[in-house]
């Protein structure tokens, strides 16, 4: 028996528990966020690609981000969108674990993403003059890499604590895909551990972080009430809150989830705040970054003025 615990072979996603005709209006709604999701951050990566005055640090950690976003979306959504046409398709009980998995990475990476590009903007505002020696591409890349390997082995941690758990039924999961207190409702034992390190993992990766952007950009606001220049001021401003609406948006949405008491609606309204994840995040970050981003907006007129016929 200890070497069968786990009895079931694939779960059930329940998803929105709405009307069959309803399923339909929401496919189509998500299929076209999802399309403008890998539109919109394809667009960022082919100008950052393309358009040499991008080759900076601050846009190369805006690829890993965009690279992140689409990740984030593939992950889950092409399964939504399955399961909203066919509502009883199971998932394998390997399949779900992967989702887990992937999703509890790709989220810790970006968490760490965003703390790296608060940390570029404080030396880009506040230290100029020592910025390309700080910001080496040396130094960029080995954040990335941090990030990375941070968020994959975190993120094993907690795949390892659900899989040392019994999975004897019901398999029905109250969510639209894998996520990993969903996927704990379902264990046939005690899963207090795992609760615990959820906790402990959002302190230190949520609480903590987002502290540090705080932290950052109090210095950041006081150095560009300093500038002179209005112009610098007001470039200094818009990519600022650039990356504020992200974090906001960001760091918001995942305290709401994982920090706060559960209520009871409170899977209902999870499943509405994971969207944020799985589809306005991604779709809004490269609106945010380019909409709010002089640089970005001028890139892309540059490559549309490249590309026009003479």
């Amino acid at each position: 028996m200890e070497s069968n615990k786990t009895t079931v072979t694939d779960f059930i996603l329940l998803g929105f528990l709405v009307s069959p005709k309803m399923h339909l209006v929401l496919f189509g709604i998500f299929f076209l966020l999802y399309t403008f999701t890998l539109l919109g951050n394809g667009v960022i990566l082919a100008l950052i690609h393309l358009d040499s005055r991008l080759h900076t640090p601050m846009y190369f950690f805006l690829t890993q981000l965009a690279i992140v976003d689409i990740s984030y979306a593939s992950n889950t959504v092409p399964q939504m969108l399955a399961n909203l046409l066919d509502p009883v398709k199971p998932i394998t009980f390997a399949g779900c674990i992967m989702q887990t998995y992937l999703f509890l990475m790709f989220a810790l990476i970006e968490c760490i993403l965003l703390v790296m590009m608060s940390y570029d903007r404080y030396v880009a505002i506040c230290h100029p003059l020592r910025y390309t020696l700080i910001m080496s591409w040396r130094m960029c890349g080995s954040l990335t890499i941090t990030s990375w390997v941070c968020g994959s082995l975190l993120a094993l941690v907690h795949v390892l604590l659900l899989l040392r758990l019994p999975f004897c039924g019901p398999r029905e999961i109250n969510h639209f895909f894998c996520e990993i207190l969903s996927v704990l409702k379902l264990a046939c034992a005690d899963i207090w551990l795992n609760k615990l390190v959820i906790f402990v993992a959002c302190v230190f990766i949520l609480v903590v972080p987002l502290c540090l952007v705080l932290i950052s950009y109090s210095h950041i606001l006081g150095a560009i009430l300093r500038i002179q220049s209005g112009e610098g001021r007001k470039k200094a401003f818009s990519t600022c809150s650039s990356h504020l609406c992200v974090v906001g948006l960001f760091f918001g949405s995942a305290i709401i989830t994982y920090m706060t008491p559960n209520t009871k609606n409170s899977e209902e309204q999870q499943k509405i705040l994971f969207l944020f994840y799985s589809f306005f995040n991604p779709t809004l970050n490269p609106l945010i970054y380019s909409l709010r981003n002089a640089e970005v907006k001028d890139a892309l007129r540059r490559v549309f003025k490249r590309e026009r016929p003479i």
